[in-house]
């Protein structure tokens, strides 16, 4: 067990102080990189900018990890996110070079009972998260005029890049778990991604 580990619930949620530190931390490293790379010229200045990374970048990277944890807690498996300081670290590192590899962390699932059904439909939920952004981020952009406007421009690109990225069939990505359970999901999943990204 870590060390000062203080279990919390949240609504049917079951996390800690250290997930809570974690995620706040790699939220704040996510967006302050990205907004550095968006820049005050583009975006009339670095609070814009910061916004619009911690609205759309952050939310989008860290609610698709929420999304695994809370399908593997349905299953009962221990899952928690934990940051990667050293990547949040790079990542605003490269950020004053105009580009971000963001790794923030990844949720930690303990279980030995976890069959390719379940891996499956916990891989499935992170993309899925981020379409289902990307469909709210679409309902804001034929609201909205101005900088929201652009903020949901943003964030319909981002969140379909988001699970199309994800769905990658090799190594341990999610779409190579997605693969393995239900290839018509895998499918019907890029699709939508892709008309996301190179459509709308």
């Amino acid at each position: 067990m870590e060390y000062n580990y203080k279990k919390i619930r949240i609504g049917p949620l079951n996390t800690s102080n250290i997930e809570i530190t974690d995620l706040l931390k790699a939220w704040i490293a996510v967006s302050i990189a990205f907004g550095i790379v968006f820049g005050k010229n583009q975006f009339g200045s670095y609070l814009n900018s910061f916004i619009l990374a911690a609205v759309v970048v952050g939310s989008g990277f860290l609610l698709h990890e929420l999304g695994h944890k809370i399908i593997a807690q349905r299953y009962h498996y221990f899952a928690e996110f934990r940051a990667f300081n050293e990547m949040l670290f790079l990542a605003i590192i490269m950020s004053f070079f105009g580009f971000v590899f963001a790794a923030p962390g990844a949720v930690m699932i303990q279980t030995d009972q976890v069959n390719r059904k379940r891996n499956g439909k916990i891989s499935a939920a992170g993309p899925l998260v981020n379409i289902f952004l990307a469909g709210a981020f679409i309902i804001v952009l034929l609201l909205s005029s101005g900088f929201l406007n652009t903020l949901a421009q943003y964030g319909i690109r981002i969140n379909g890049w988001l699970a199309l990225f994800n769905l990658i069939p090799v190594w341990n990505f999610d779409g190579a778990k997605v693969w393995r359970w239900n290839k018509l999901i895998w499918v019907s999943m890029v699709i939508v991604a892709a008309v996301i990204v190179f459509i709308l």
